[in-house]
């Protein structure tokens, strides 16, 4: 913008200067001309500078007016063809001399004023044309024998002038203009270099700002997983291991008076130790970044297993192929654990139903055991169930338990399938 600006000023200054400089010429060849023909008497009785001095002021006068005072070539139209009829009468009442180089300056104002190369061209033609019929009528006034090839011939040295002028003059504007407009586009692209070299520092600043965003990001969120996990690790293996803790203890007091129910209470701690261990498992896996190879329905045959495993519990499972996501993954097997554990040690539970399905757009937990139950009006959720309650609400899920004195206990949970099957 700067370099536009800085051009039209230069422009602005060369026509200036330059119509000031051709007035000075016009003005001097005018001078030279009514000197030269001061003495010289035409038509028998009429001096030339009665009829010159007039002339050439007018044309000086008009001049200025179309240079100072008109700026829109069509307001200048009237002053071009004034200058055709005043260069006509001086060709008359002079000797011809200095009449081109009247013709050269009056034209190099058109020239400079004019950007467009055909309108000098078409002007340059139109003024050797008149230029021609000018000298052709004043040999006819003056009594002289016209012909086209006498007057091409007499003529041929001011209209090579004319030629060449309209050659030099339009080339030096033509190279000048030219080489403002390249200094000018290259002055631009500097100033669009200068932008994209700060546009692009900018862009360096933001991608580091981001990078820098994105390493937060990705501490906070391990850090998040980190606290989840030691949360769970509390709620889960601590539960389990305190549980251990108590049944053994228990065990201890009956094992002389009741052996049967210290075998029980012993199996349930070591089932629930075993739990401990896997969930203890589990939670290294996460913190190490190692991936789960095993299916749903693997795992949670697997749990199955381990927990039927030299106890004597039966276990009896139903279990469908479900892809599901990590979170609802470990919530049912950790569910699964917990339910075991807790029909063995609170219900005495020998025998469980497992089952897990996939109904429409929900999963269906159900797991039931053979215990003592109980009332189901006195039923308080304990430490296990309100964990339970709590993380399947998180993940938009529902418990439901169902007992009976002698009946057992039921555990239902229904949860949201995954849409994608993650």
């Amino acid at each position: 913008m700067a370099n536009r600006k800085k051009f039209r000023l230069e422009a602005e200054f060369l026509e200036k200067w330059g119509n000031v400089l051709i007035f000075c010429l016009l003005v001097f060849v005018e001078i030279l001309l009514i000197f030269g023909n001061w003495n010289t008497v035409y038509f028998s009785r009429v001096r030339a500078w009665w009829v010159v001095l007039p002339v050439c002021t007018l044309l000086a006068a008009e001049n200025a007016v179309k240079i100072w005072g008109l700026h829109a070539f069509r307001d200048k139209i009237a002053c071009y063809v004034l200058d055709i009829v005043l260069l006509t009468v001086l060709t008359v009442f002079t000797d011809g001399t200095l009449i081109s180089t009247l013709y050269i300056v009056i034209l190099s104002e058109f020239y400079l004023g004019q950007k467009s190369i055909a309108s000098n061209i078409a002007m340059c033609v139109a003024s050797i044309v008149l230029f021609l019929v000018a000298f052709a009528v004043s040999g006819a006034l003056k009594g002289e024998s016209v012909h086209v090839s006498s007057l091409i011939a007499g003529a041929f040295n001011d209209l090579l002038l004319l030629v060449l002028h309209f050659l030099g003059f339009n080339l030096a504007i033509q190279i000048w203009r030219k080489n403002r407009e390249l200094a000018d586009t290259l002055g631009e692209l500097g100033e669009s270099n200068k932008k994209l070299q700060a546009a692009y520092g900018e862009l360096e600043e933001s991608n580091k700002k981001l990078q820098a965003a994105y390493r937060e990001l990705h501490e906070v969120t391990a850090l998040e997983e980190r606290q989840r996990i030691a949360k769970d690790i509390h709620d889960t293996a601590g539960h389990s291991i305190t549980t251990i803790i108590m049944q053994t203890e228990a065990a201890k007091l009956v094992i002389d008076s009741d052996p049967e129910d210290a075998k029980r209470k012993i199996a349930a701690a070591n089932l629930q130790a075993r739990n401990a261990l896997e969930e203890l498992r589990e939670s290294v896996h996460l913190l190490s970044g190692a991936t789960q190879e095993l299916s749903l329905r693997d795992a949670l045959l697997s749990i199955v297993h381990e927990s039927t495993d030299g106890t004597g519990i039966v276990i009896r499972t139903d279990i469908d192929d479900i892809a599901l996501c990590e979170a609802k993954r470990r919530f049912l097997c950790n569910t699964l654990k917990e339910g075991i554990s807790n029909g063995l040690r609170h219900g005495n539970a020998t025998a469980f139903y497992f089952e897990l399905k996939e109904r429409g757009d929900k999963i269906a937990f159900l797991l039931s055991d053979n215990g003592k139950g109980m009332d189901s009006s006195l039923l308080r959720k304990g430490f296990g169930l309100n964990g339970i309650c709590a993380r399947a609400e998180a993940l938009g899920g529902s418990v439901l338990c169902e007992t009976e004195p002698d009946e057992g206990f039921e555990l239902r949970i229904d949860l949201p399938a995954d849409n994608d099957k993650a």
